[in-house]
């Protein structure tokens, strides 16, 4: 899912104010399996308990400000696509594994496709690295690809370092040193809990798009960065809560992309297509 162009152009005052205002007044609604849209008193209660103005909200008469309009639309937007088109693309592990299953017999594929961290009877395939690997693969032909960096990402200049991200990350097209693109992917499928190892990664994307934003300001260089996560149970049944700080972080220009589970298989062709593309322009 790419950012609604509506919500790209926002201050920094814009995403302080949503993000002040979901953590007091609340991400999900108690009891129901759904994203809240907050309402115009709680938030003026809960900023008045914080000794904070709503004046730049709305007027006393409570008619909403442009700038609490915005906010207010984006918070409508946020619970939407959240509840009624994200939550409908995350898979299960057998439904993952179908998949997977399906796409490396069609395939055929050549590229690696690793073993998740389990043990015993969870031990299995990576499904989601899996499949990005082998659409990645599918869809670049002889272009080379680092499936699995060891190393940090570093942008060059002259044959020497410019920039070099904190962390490595789970994949680069096509490679690690000047790439076109870099992903990340976060799957789940034998969790029953979620803890701090999960939200630290929502934090670890976060990082990345605040390092890659620094490069294209500074040095006027863009790398995509790509995030892709499932699982159902962990994101939709435990997470909501982060999921709304991902669509932050899209709209907020730290991530060019998010891709939610079953929407691997129709949008990583196309971006791998454009990647390629961009590629072949580059040494032509």
């Amino acid at each position: 899912m790419k950012a609604d162009a509506r919500f790209l152009t926002q201050s920094k005052e814009f995403w302080a104010n949503v993000r002040t205002i979901s953590q007091e007044v609340g991400y999900t609604e108690r009891g129901a399996n759904s994203i809240k849209i907050p309402l115009l008193n709680a938030v003026q209660e809960k900023f008045d308990r914080l000794h904070l103005s709503t004046a730049h909200i709305a007027e006393k008469d409570g008619a909403l400000t442009d700038f609490g309009q915005r906010l207010f639309d984006y918070f409508t937007f946020r619970a939407a696509v959240l509840n009624n088109t994200v939550q409908k693309y995350f898979m299960r592990k057998d439904a993952a594994e179908v998949e997977f299953n399906r796409l490396r017999k069609k395939l055929n594929p050549q590229c690696p496709l690793p073993m998740n961290k389990q043990k015993a009877e969870k031990k299995n395939y990576a499904f989601l690295t899996g499949m990005v690997n082998m659409l990645v693969e599918a869809n670049i032909g002889d272009i080379p690809c680092d499936y699995d960096p060891r190393s940090l990402t570093t942008m060059t200049h002259d044959s020497m370092p410019l920039r070099t991200l904190s962390r490595r990350v789970d994949g680069a097209f096509p490679s690690v040193v000047n790439p076109i693109a870099i992903w990340e992917i976060k799957e789940y499928y034998y969790t029953t809990t979620f803890g701090s190892r999960v939200a630290d990664g929502v934090y670890e994307t976060l990082l990345d798009g605040m390092e890659l934003e620094e490069l294209e300001i500074a040095a006027q260089r863009k790398v995509q960065h790509i995030l892709f996560i499932d699982d159902y149970f962990t994101w939709w049944e435990c997470g909501r809560s982060y999921l709304c700080r991902m669509i932050d972080m899209l709209h907020m220009g730290y991530v060019d992309e998010i891709v939610f589970g079953r929407e691997v298989i129709t949008r990583l062709p196309v971006l791998a297509k454009e990647w390629k593309a961009a590629y072949d322009a580059l040494e032509s």
